[in-house]
Parts: structure tokens; C-alpha cells; sequence
């Protein structure tokens, strides 16, 4: 099993790309199953969750080509299987998201139940029981989700919790209904707005992406369309902790700063100089490394997927810190981890205050989802002499080419078998 080994206490200097956005791809990947014209996608990011949903998509009989510059062409006009299976869905929950697009447009759907990350109870039963306001069928056999409907008809789907997944499922099904769909208490995500965006592309009557009611108007089918994926802003948060954390000065070329108003804000209250363009953020610390408490929200609050990296830093910022997590149950993982390297946290439920210490020690630590394996390269690379970081699958879920980008930065950074 592949490991990063880091030799850590160097600043990270220089200028690296951002990738397009994991979020927001897989969901439109899914979009290509909504219409039987041909979908160019741009800007994909090359990841294994991609590679997952290509791969899905195409045993589903979509036919998948990808081209030298990791733009995708899909072409769903003879999909024969409508079952996503356990072997597909059980690495990765977005494969859910293929079920709102095959009920809509085949009006049949067999989903297995999702897998993925560790982090907590992720439940379906939003997805579930909108599909069924909008008048599916559904039944849980043997661990699948089938659904049957003739059409799906709009209606107004109040959702309890806010999800972001269930959100984009929902919009999907919607855009093929007949009538309209209101979905109330609608995730605001970024990448939820680059959906809607692309099925605006695609023919889709959506109006509210981005706030937190999303009204669908139901068209009779969708066209194909040409549409580019939004820059990854966890991706270029990561990098930006990675730069105030070792005292750096980057530039990330690529990146949209208004999706990262909240990580930003942070940033600067850590002593980070941070300037912004249309399509660029760069940062420099100048003074010492401060601490800065958290508590993670849905969008456009503190992103969870950003709290491992935060806490790394807080580790060895002057001050205590306290970071709550209001997201994701089990999301503090790397925290054990963290200590085993010299971190002084103390965690009480949802709550985990870290007291910064002047450095950390290499130590030889696990993964153990994809933000925390994040947070422990960020420790890596601000710790004395060298960290390993087993178990980095989960890296290569969410982060392309890691190790490359952070080696341009001038970490000293490899991969090793």
C-alpha cells in the first residue's frame, strides 16, 4: 500500500494550478445520464472517485471518452443496465447520485446503499423519500434501493437536514418532472450552484441555486451541452493551511476566492496576507502563526472538509484554539494521530481544544479518511525530521497529484510502496 514520506520544516514557496472540483464533478457526471445527447465535460479532476464514476457510468452502457486533457464526453443513449451495484457504490457514496437521473429519465432505478468515508451516519432517506413526493416507487431489497416511476411529478419537498448530495439528486430528478418542484432548506454549496448551472446548460429551468430554496421547472427532455467543472475549493484551502502553517508565501492559479470567504476570514485571522483575483488567491505569512477557533456549518459557513487541516495548524499556532464540529459525528480520527506526532488536544464530544506547542515530531501515522489524511501531511511538512503517512488511498480520492504540487511548493515529499 502506497505511504508519503515528508521530511518536514521547510516553508512552502512558489505558484501551483488548482484542480477542478471533486464535489462538483461527480454530480455532473451523473447529469450525462439525464439526456441522449453528448455531455463535454471540462476540467475534470484526474481522481480515483472519477474513475469510479466513469467507470460506473459506463458498465451502465454510457458510452465514456476521455481526451489528453482530462475533458470527458459522455453519451447516454443506449443505457441498457439500470443498477448500480455494491462492488461500484460500496468505495464511494456519490454513486447515489445516479439515482434521481435514471428514475427521471428510464423511470426504473436499482442503487446499491452507499459506502465511503467513515466520518458518520450520511443518511439516504432524504433522497428517498423526495423521489417518493415526487411520486416514485420505492423498495429496500437486500441492500439495494429500487425505484419505479412512470413520471416523476413535481412537488414541494421540505428537506429536515441540509444535504448537499440529496440536494443534487433531488434537482436532477426535478429537471425531467412534470410540474414544478420546490425543494425547501436546499444545500448551498458552491457546488450545488455548478450543477444547477450545468443543467441550466443542458436545457434545465432551475431558479435559486445558491440560496436555500431551489425552484425546478420541469422540461421534456434535456440536450447535450459543453460545460466546465468549478476550481476545487478544499483542494486550494488545503494548500493555503499548508503555506500559513509552514510560514510560506504561494500563489494558487485557477482558484475562485468567493467560494472560500469563510476559510479565508480564518486564514487572515491566523496572521495570513492573503490578495485575491478572479481567478487566483495568493498568501504570505508574515508575522507568527496565531491560533483560530472554529465550528463547522453548511455552506456559507466554516466547511467541515476543512477543519482536519485547521486543526493541524492550530497545533503548533501561539494560543489555544477550540474547533467544534457540528457536521459529521466521527470526524476527529485524526486527532490520536496528530498527538502521536506532539499535538496537545484534548477532545469532549464534539469539541476539541488544541493548545499550540512550539513544534511537532515526525512519527509514522494512518489515514484514516481524506480530510485527515490532509491535516497529517499539513503536520508532516511544519514537523522535525520525518513523517510517514500510511494508508493514502484516501488521499488519491480528493487530491490530484499531491505530491507533485506540494514538491513544486519545495516540500520535501515522496511516495513510497
Amino acid at each position: 500500500m502506497d505511504k508519503l514520506v515528508i521530511n518536514g520544516g521547510l516553508p512552502l514557496n512558489g505558484e501551483i494550478r488548482i484542480s477542478g472540483a471533486k464535489n462538483a464533478a461527480l454530480p455532473i457526471l451523473c447529469a450525462g445520464l439525464l439526456t441522449a445527447e453528448p455531455l463535454r465535460i471540462g476540467n475534470v479532476p484526474h481522481l480515483k472517485d472519477v474513475t469510479t464514476t466513469l467507470s460506473l457510468l459506463g458498465q451502465m452502457g454510457v458510452e465514456v471518452s476521455v481526451d489528453e486533457k482530462l475533458g470527458v464526453e459522455l453519451k447516454a443513449a443506449k443505457v441498457d443496465n439500470l443498477e448500480a451495484p455494491y462492488e461500484m457504490v460500496k468505495t464511494m457514496r456519490a454513486s447515489i447520485l445516479v439515482l434521481g437521473p435514471m428514475v427521471a429519465r428510464f423511470g426504473q432505478a436499482r442503487v446499491s446503499l452507499p459506502g465511503g468515508c467513515a466520518i458518520g451516519m450520511r443518511p439516504v432517506n432524504l433522497h428517498i423519500k423526495g423521489l417518493q413526493a415526487m411520486g416514485a416507487e420505492i423498495e429496500i431489497e437486500h441492500g439495494y434501493v429500487v425505484a419505479k416511476a412512470n413520471r416523476l411529478k413535481g412537488a414541494r419537498i421540505f428537506m429536515d437536514l441540509v444535504t448537499v448530495t440529496g440536494t443534487e439528486n433531488l434537482m436532477m430528478a426535478a429537471a425531467l418532472a412534470d410540474g414544478t418542484t420546490v425543494l425547501e432548506n436546499a444545500a448551498r454549496e458552491p457546488e450545488v450552484v455548478d450543477l444547477a448551472n450545468c443543467l441550466i446548460a443542458m436545457g434545465a429551468k432551475i431558479e435559486g441555486a445558491g440560496s436555500d430554496v431551489i425552484t425546478v421547472h420541469g422540461v421534456e427532455t434535456l440536450h447535450g451541452a459543453d460545460y466546465r467543472v468549478m476550481p476545487d475549493r478544499i483542494e486550494a484551502g488545503t494548500y493555503l493551511v499548508a503555506a500559513a502553517a509552514t510560514g510560506g508565501k504561494v500563489k494558487l492559479k485557477d482558484a475562485r476566492a468567493d467560494s472560500l470567504d469563510a476559510v479565508l476570514d480564518k486564514l487572515r485571522d491566523a496572521g495570513a496576507k492573503i490578495d485575491t483575483g478572479d481567478d487566483w488567491i495568493s498568501l504570505e505569512m508574515a508575522g507568527p502563526l496565531k491560533s483560530v477557533s472554529l465550528r463547522t456549518a453548511p455552506y456559507p459557513a466554516f466547511p467541515t472538509d476543512m477543519q482536519a487541516q485547521f486543526m493541524a495548524m492550530n497545533a503548533v499556532a501561539d494560543d489555544t484554539a477550540t474547533v467544534i464540529e457540528t457536521i459529521f459525528e466521527n470526524r476527529f480520527m485524526h486527532v490520536q494521530e496528530l498527538r502521536r506526532m506532539g499535538a496537545n488536544i484534548e477532545v469532549e464530544g464534539t469539541t476539541a481544544v488544541i493548545r499550540g506547542v512550539k513544534e511537532l515530531q515526525g512519527a509514522t501515522v494512518m489515514a484514516t479518511d481524506l480530510r485527515a489524511s490532509a491535516s497529517l501531511i499539513i503536520a508532516g511538512l511544519i514537523a522535525q525530521g520525518e513523517t510517514v503517512v500510511d494508508r493514502i488511498y484516501h488521499v488519491d480520492r480528493g487530491y490530484e497529484c499531491i505530491e507533485e504540487k506540494l514538491s513544486a511548493l519545495g516540500a520535501r515529499i515522496r511516495r513510497a510502496h
